[in-house]
């Protein structure tokens, strides 16, 4: 029946090399091809009429051909004061009780939550030194008030 006739098979109609996404694919896993060959064919006269179907990752290389950055937008933890330097003067003027040396804790785990991008726990420990620095402050001012009076005006007097 095939007396005379040339038969050159066809190269195999693969995805484009290009194309890692579908290369990467075991075979197993690959849409066979639109395209059949001669020998699995019925009819011989439609395949070669039939357009090859482009690989779906090369189209969509196409519409991809200007990449976009991404950056994340971390909220602003400069805002969030850590009041290390009142800290710093009431440990070593005014530690009342010792609690300017707490506000100095507060005030380094401010710094290290403002570093873990940790912006809820930086503003409650920002507020916590706060009332520290502020106590201590106030309970030393008052303290150093009281000795100046009672210098000025000794205890025989009254």
């Amino acid at each position: 029946p095939f007396e005379g006739v040339a038969w050159t098979p066809r190269p195999p109609q693969g995805p484009p090399q290009d194309c890692f996404a579908c290369i990467a694919k075991p075979p197993a896993l690959r849409q066979a091809s639109p395209v059949l060959s001669l020998m699995e064919s019925k009819s011989c006269k439609g395949d070669s009429l039939r357009p090859a179907v482009p690989c779906k990752h090369s189209v969509e290389k196409k519409t991809m051909t200007n990449p976009t950055t991404v950056i994340e937008i971390y909220p602003d933890t400069t805002e969030v004061n850590d009041y290390y330097l009142w800290s710093i003067f009431n440990f070593v003027y005014l530690n009342f009780c010792c609690l300017g040396f707490i506000a100095l804790a507060y005030s380094l785990k401010v710094r290290d939550k403002k570093l873990l991008n940790d912006l809820n726990g930086a503003v409650e420990d920002a507020k916590t030194a706060r009332l520290f620095n502020i106590t201590s402050s106030a309970l030393a001012t008052f303290c150093i008030i009281l000795i100046f009076i009672f210098l000025r005006y000794p205890l025989t007097d009254y």
